[in-house]
């Protein structure tokens, strides 16, 4: 039987480096954010919905959604990041089931779900076991600018804007800190898939 699992972190927890190393282990990830692109490419349903609640001005020159004036739009508009939210999600999720549905027919031992929001999408019951990638709450603060070159105040909205990662630790089936090292991390990880018979 497949064991699905549901990654998830919060921004700048160091999640897509967790991801990635699933590929280790031979264990297929589906990416929502990777799916929430492919999903408002031109010509898309989603894509369309977003142009016509939001305009074109989001739009760049080859006319694909520029994220980041997307995103400036939403990360300080509740109603605005619902109604992105709105067209983007249920995409996203028909398209994951698909892709999820696919691996537990063909037989695979365990597949991923690397889901940003899997708790404030409430969307645990697509899984059965939760992995959450921890940070505190100062080193995400200090990677998120890092990493975005953001200011402070920048990042801690976006920080806001989802629900804190010590809390989504609580509600896992297992954490993987990833305060420290690469090495550490994967170390944590293999460990968790010995647990789990996986590997």
């Amino acid at each position: 039987m497949t064991v699905v699992i549901g990654l998830t972190g919060s921004i700048a927890s160091g999640k897509s480096t967790v991801s990635l190393m699933f590929d280790e282990f031979n264990i297929p990830v589906v990416d929502a954010d990777k799916l929430s692109r492919k999903v408002v490419e031109p010509g898309k349903k989603a894509y369309n919905q977003i142009i016509e609640e939001f305009g074109h001005d989001i739009l760049r020159d080859d006319q694909t959604i520029d994220r980041k004036a997307l995103g400036t739009i939403v990360f300080n508009d509740e109603e605005k990041r619902k109604k992105l939210n709105s067209f983007v999600h249920p995409a996203v999720r028909e398209e994951m089931v698909q892709q999820r549905d696919f691996y537990v027919t063909e037989g695979y031992k365990a597949v991923v779900l690397d889901i940003p929001l899997l708790f404030e999408s409430d969307l645990a019951h697509y899984v059965d076991k939760v992995v959450v990638v921890y940070v505190d709450e100062d080193t995400q603060l200090k990677r998120l600018m890092e990493r975005d070159k953001s200011t402070k105040e920048d990042a801690l909205s976006r920080i806001n804007s989802q629900m804190p990662v010590s809390q989504k630790a609580k509600k896992a089936d297992e954490v993987v800190d990833n305060s420290g090292s690469k090495h550490d991390s994967y170390k944590q990880l293999e460990t968790i898939l010995r647990q789990w018979k996986i590997i």
